[in-house]
C-alpha cells in the first residue's frame, strides 16, 4: 500500500508544475462546487467543503477561482453543472483491480472515457461490487514531514481515532476510519501541525507486488483514465518497492 501511496502523492505534486496543472485544478474547483451543493457555503461549518478548498489552496489554485467555485455551487453565480458521483470497476494489467470515481455532467461521455482508457491499456471493465470489495472505505490525511517524527503525530490523533501513520519519505500518510476523518484532521491542527490534505480515499484489503514493466503498465493505464476530465479519482491495489517506484516513474 505504501508504493501506491507514495506513487499518488509525487505524482500529485507533479501535476502542480507540469501540463496537468490545469486538470489538477478543474478537479479541485468540481470538489468545491460540489461540497458547497451538499453541505452549504459555510466552510467552518461544512468539514468537506473546508478540505476541499484547502486542498485547492495548497495546490496553488488562485483565489479567485476558489471564490467562483464557491459562488458557482451556492447558485449566486450562473454557470455551475448538475454533477453526479458515478463509480466504475475493473481489472488492469497484471490482475490490478481498479476503482475509478467519476464526478460528470454526461454519464455517457464519462462511461465511454473509463472504457476506452481501460481497454487501450491492457484492462478490462467489471460488474458493479466484483471488484470494491477489495477495498475499504477510510480517512487519509497526508502531513508534510518537516521536523515532525513519527510519534509527533501520534500522540497528536491517536485519541482522534488515526488507526496507522504511514511514513511515505517526506510526508506522513495517517489512516482512520472515514467516519473519523474530521476528528482527526482537526486534532491535529489543534496540535499546530500542518496538513496537506484530507480525504475519504479507498485503501485495498490486498494488493499485487508489482515489478518495473507491471508498474509502468498500471501507471499508464491510471494516467490514461485520470486524463479524462470526468474521472475524479482512481484507486487500485497494486504496491511497488521504492526502488521499482523510482525506476518506473522515471
Amino acid at each position: 500500500m505504501s508504493g501506491h501511496s507514495k506513487w499518488a502523492t509525487t505524482k500529485h505534486k507533479k501535476a502542480v508544475v507540469d501540463a496537468k496543472r490545469s486538470k489538477l485544478f478543474a478537479k479541485l474547483i468540481k470538489n468545491i462546487e460540489v461540497a458547497v451543493r451538499v453541505g452549504g457555503p459555510d466552510i467552518n461549518g461544512n468539514p468537506t467543503l473546508y478540505d476541499a478548498v484547502q486542498k485547492a489552496k495548497k495546490n496553488s489554485v488562485p483565489n479567485d477561482n476558489i471564490d467562483r467555485a464557491l459562488k458557482r455551487g451556492s447558485g449566486v453565480e450562473a454557470g455551475g453543472a448538475e454533477w453526479q458521483t458515478i463509480m466504475y470497476e475493473g481489472y488492469g494489467p497484471n490482475g490490478v483491480a481498479v476503482l475509478i470515481e467519476c464526478l460528470t455532467d454526461n454519464r455517457n461521455r464519462a462511461a465511454s472515457d473509463v472504457r476506452v482508457a481501460m481497454t487501450r491499456n491492457g484492462g478490462s471493465m467489471a460488474d458493479p461490487g466484483s471488484v470494491s470489495y477489495l477495498f475499504n472505505r477510510k480517512g487519509v490525511v497526508i502531513v508534510p514531514k518537516e521536523s515532525l517524527s513519527e510519534d509527533d503525530i501520534l500522540l497528536a490523533v491517536l485519541d482522534a481515532g488515526a488507526e496507522e501513520v504511514v511514513d511515505l519519505g517526506d510526508q506522513y500518510e495517517v489512516i482512520s476510519e472515514a467516519s473519523d476523518l474530521v476528528a482527526v484532521r482537526t486534532a491535529l491542527v489543534n496540535a499546530g501541525i500542518d496538513y496537506d490534505s484530507a480525504d475519504p480515499t479507498f485503501l485495498p484489503s490486498v494488493s499485487i507486488e508489482l515489478d518495473e514493466d507491471g508498474a509502468r503498465q498500471i501507471f499508464r493505464l491510471i494516467d490514461a483514465l485520470e486524463d479524462s476530465d470526468d474521472v475524479q479519482n482512481v484507486w487500485a491495489n497494486f504496491d511497488v518497492s521504492d526502488e521499482v517506484l523510482e525506476a518506473a516513474a522515471g
